[in-house]
């Protein structure tokens, strides 16, 4: 394992329980790599490929990873509190029990996406595409899905205080209650399920 952690940044490197923090990583290919509990804090890993990368347990608080390709990547159980995950490619990813207080997750595509269980309070959806993305049993609270793309999108079980659906078609979301409803927020352009007031 020690020796691992210094080889160079490529596909398949295996950098599992590594300490890699404060980095710039920025532009690699990291396609299949093994990341299991690596400590990335702070690294600048925008522009990266992270194609069915394994990031279960992670260490990515503060980490920047913007404009990058994470397609069926594992982040499950992240620790990834303040990420900037702006414009990435997440289809069929999961997060599940990952950590994501404030995440920043604007214009990403989360297609069949597994946020099962997350934390994702205050945390950004603005303009994202969350077709068919299962959110179940997550804290949504005061998170943010203005503008997004909701067609299938599960939100059975999950807190919805003060989450902010302002022009959001909510009309194809699967498992929404009217109770969920109450504790958000919406406006004229809000879109609601049939029976929903």
């Amino acid at each position: 394992a020690e020796a691992g952690c210094t080889d160079s940044p490529d596909t398949g490197v295996d950098w599992s329980g590594c300490r890699k923090r404060n980095l710039i990583l920025s532009g690699y290919d990291f396609s299949g790599a093994n990341m299991n509990k690596a400590d990335l804090f702070a690294s600048d890993m925008r522009e990266t490929k992270m194609v069915g990368t394994d990031l279960t347990r992670a260490t990515m608080t503060r980490v920047n990873i913007s404009d990058s390709d994470l397609t069926n990547a594992n982040l499950s159980k992240v620790d990834g509190g303040r990420m900037v995950l702006q414009n990435v490619q997440l289809t069929g990813s999961s997060f599940e029990k990952a950590e994501l207080f404030r995440a920043d997750f604007a214009g990403s595509n989360l297609t069949n996406a597994d946020l099962n269980k997350t934390e994702l309070g205050r945390a950004n959806f603005n303009d994202s595409n969350l077709t068919g993305a299962q959110i179940t049993f997550t804290n949504l609270a005061r998170a943010n899905f203005k503008d997004s793309t909701m067609v299938g999108t599960d939100l059975s079980r999950s807190w919805t205080y003060l989450t902010q659906f302002e022009g959001v078609d909510l009309s194809g979301v699967v498992n929404l209650s009217q109770e969920q409803l109450e504790l958000s927020c919406g406006d004229s352009d809000t879109k609601l399920p049939a029976g929903l007031t």
